[in-house]
C-alpha cells in the first residue's frame, strides 16, 4: 500500500484548509479583500452563489468572481445556492471564473437538493475543467449521495441552513460528518470533507475536525476578527489542535 492510500485510510491527517466566504465582506472592494485574504494565508476564497431561487437572496455572478482574480492567486471555489436550471445553464460560467490564473481548476459545488440530475452535473463540472464538488443541506441524509462519492473531490456538510450568513451551528451535523468520513475510509476515496455554517475558532471547528472534516468555511467568523490573519491563524491552530487529539467541549 502506498503512502498516498495510507493517509487516505486513516482518514485523520488529511490537511486543515481554511476557507473564508466573502459573503460578509465589504463588496464593493472585494478586490482588496481578496488581496488582504491571500495575504492572511487562506488556502481558499469561497464565493456563495445564491440566485434568489433555491434560497431567498440574491449575491453573485461569474462576472465578479472572475474579476476578482486579478487581485489574488489563492485558489477560488464556488458553492451553487441556485436553481437546477440555472446551475445547468450558468454552469460553464462559473466554472471558467472559478478557474486559476492559468486555468487550474477551481473547486465547484453543487447542492444535491436542487439537481435532479447530479450525476450529469458532476460529470460537465470535471469535463469543463473544474473541481466536482457536492453540498447537503443539514437536513438532507448523506444516503442521498452515496452513489456519486466516486465523482467528487469534496463534499460540503452545511452546519446551517442555507441563504444568510451569521446563523448558529447545528451540532448534530457532526454525526453525518463521521458518517461520510467512515464511508470515504471503507471506500478509500481520496476526498475532502468541508463543513459551513457558524463555524468560529472554538468548540465548533475543533468538534467539527475531530469528527473528521478537514475544510473549513468561516464568514464572520473569520470577518470579526481585527485582522483577517488573526481569524485564520485562530481557526487554523484550534483544528490543527483537534487533529491532535486536543478537542474543545461545547461552552
Amino acid at each position: 500500500m502506498t503512502e498516498s492510500n495510507q493517509t487516505i485510510l486513516a482518514g485523520v491527517n488529511r490537511p486543515i484548509q481554511i476557507i473564508p466566504s466573502v459573503l460578509p465582506a465589504d463588496w464593493a472592494n472585494m478586490g482588496a479583500c481578496v488581496k488582504e485574504l491571500e495575504e492572511a494565508g487562506v488556502d481558499r476564497i469561497q464565493f456563495d452563489v445564491m440566485d434568489g431561487n433555491f434560497v431567498p437572496n440574491l449575491t453573485f455572478g461569474p462576472e465578479m468572481i472572475a474579476a476578482c482574480r486579478k487581485y489574488c492567486n489563492v485558489p477560488f471555489e464556488t458553492q451553487l445556492m441556485v436553481s437546477q436550471y440555472n446551475c445547468e445553464t450558468m454552469l460553464e460560467s462559473y466554472v471558467n471564473a472559478t478557474k486559476g490564473a492559468n486555468g487550474e481548476p477551481g473547486v465547484v459545488i453543487a447542492h444535491a437538493e436542487a439537481n435532479i440530475h447530479l450525476h450529469r452535473v458532476l460529470g460537465r463540472i470535471r469535463d469543463l475543467g473544474g473541481s466536482p464538488s457536492v453540498a447537503l443541506n443539514p437536513h438532507t441524509p448523506f444516503e442521498m449521495i452515496k452513489n456519486i462519492m466516486d465523482m467528487v473531490d469534496h463534499v460540503l456538510v452545511m452546519t446551517v441552513n442555507p441563504g444568510f450568513g451569521g446563523q448558529a451551528y447545528i451540532p448534530t451535523m457532526l454525526n453525518k460528518i463521521r458518517e461520510i468520513r467512515n464511508f470515504i475510509i471503507e471506500k478509500n476515496l481520496n476526498v475532502d470533507i468541508e463543513v459551513d455554517g457558524g463555524i468560529k475558532a472554538n468548540w465548533t471547528i475543533s468538534q467539527c475536525a475531530d469528527a473528521g472534516a478537514n475544510c473549513f468555511i468561516a464568514g464572520s467568523g473569520m470577518f470579526a476578527y481585527p485582522t483577517l490573519k488573526e481569524g485564520c491563524d485562530d481557526l487554523r491552530k484550534v483544528a490543527l489542535e483537534a487533529q491532535k487529539g486536543n478537542v474543545l467541549s461545547e461552552s
